[in-house]
């Protein structure tokens, strides 16, 4: 039926994720002269009939070009793409939180993530006290480890009076992961830290309109995960105005797009190197107010700005523009030669080779053949 449609280009926007539902094999069939991999699965395919991958520079730096199979198509800022600045059911970040009134329950848009202790209600807090700082994670548990949450439980230790808010996704992990916590404590002689007591689990919200919003809300500071990053997690957070702290020193795609988003939005001060960094970081942020309001600001800034244009990292706009651009030179590209031979980056419309030298250069004429003429 595609082949039939005489579609040039076949774009995947699953890869190996749902296990490939959607695509029932027909990538593996070529049934168009060029097929892309775009954002859902983010790491390669390792596979003959996939031709292309669209990334970024620092998600996928050159020198680590020989560990994919597809050539790069390097998009300007940042790869993945995000539309929360164009939709009118998000709402933009503020540096002040809205107060909460006589409320006692925690109402979505409302109260800091001190006030709102994670949804929970002060007698589920240590002493019955509201917390100093509150960090987050609301990745699938799946996406959990134990150098993940050891780490996360140092930063508890060293960050007196701050807690954990996780989402409970899914529910019957809960048990499992108190546990964790709970052998944890016994086997390094750290159980007067409390930490369970200090680990609160929000409900799963079904809409992804209120579940972005709940960011700003509950959360100080979200701590990523790794290898496997949060994604649209993660761009979530940062609109909401929420600083992410990752890792910046794994080279699989997937461990490195917080590091790229927070790179281009100018608080790369939040990318650790290391587990080290990336605890000693979070503890900084839980524990100098200036630091932490200083990044905060910095960040909220990018998503307000307006003049002379709209941040590149949240102008979708920009970033369609600039994704058609790839798609004419890949089909440049495949008129000439029929193989995907270079890599492309978009900013200055350069092919490259392997060692990211210029091959040529995308002019501004653009031909098209149709495809009965191939």
């Amino acid at each position: 039926f595609i082949y039939g449609k005489g579609i040039h280009i076949l774009i995947d926007w699953d890869g190996f994720a749902r296990e490939g539902l959607r695509t029932e094999g027909i990538f593996p069939l070529r049934s168009a002269p060029i097929q892309i991999l775009h954002q859902e699965f983010l790491g390669t395919t390792g596979s003959p009939f996939i031709d292309y991958i669209f990334t970024d520079e620092r998600v996928s730096p050159m020198n680590d070009s020989h560990l994919y199979s597809e050539k790069f198509i390097y998009m300007p800022d940042h790869f993945f793409s995000k539309g929360h600045a164009v939709q009118a059911e998000i709402l933009p970040p503020s540096i002040e939180y809205k107060p909460r009134g006589s409320v006692h329950k925690y109402v979505i848009g409302t109260g800091s993530p001190q006030e709102n202790m994670c949804g929970a209600d002060i007698s589920m807090m240590p002493n019955k006290v509201a917390p100093d700082f509150v960090f987050c994670n609301v990745h699938k548990f799946l996406k959990y480890n134990p150098e993940t949450l050891n780490t996360w439980l140092e930063v508890l230790q060293r960050t007196p009076g701050s807690i954990l808010c996780l989402l409970k996704n899914p529910p019957q992990g809960v048990q499992n992961l108190r546990k964790y916590v709970s052998d944890y404590e016994g086997a390094n002689d750290v159980v007067e830290f409390h930490l369970n007591d200090r680990i609160h689990f929000l409900e799963w919200e079904a809409s992804p309109f209120k579940h972005q919003r709940r960011n700003g809300d509950l959360c100080n500071v979200v701590l990523d995960t790794f290898p496997y990053n949060g994604h649209t997690t993660t761009m979530d957070a940062l609109y909401a105005g929420v600083p992410v702290v990752t890792r910046s020193d794994l080279r699989h795609m997937s461990a490195r797009v917080t590091t790229s988003a927070n790179i281009v939005l100018g608080i790369d001060d939040l990318n650790g190197d290391g587990l080290r960094g990336y605890a000693d970081i979070a503890v900084k942020l839980g524990t100098d107010e200036d630091y932490y309001n200083s990044i905060r600001s910095r960040l909220v800034d990018t998503a307000l700005m307006t003049e002379p244009a709209m941040h590149p990292f949240w102008d979708v706009k920009n970033y369609v523009k600039n994704f058609q651009i790839g798609l004419e030179m890949v089909w440049r590209r495949y008129i000439v030669d029929e193989l995907p031979s270079s890599h492309i980056r978009i900013s200055d419309r350069h092919y490259l080779d392997d060692e990211g030298n210029t091959t040529a250069v995308f002019g501004e004429e653009y031909v098209y053949i149709d495809r009965d003429e191939l």
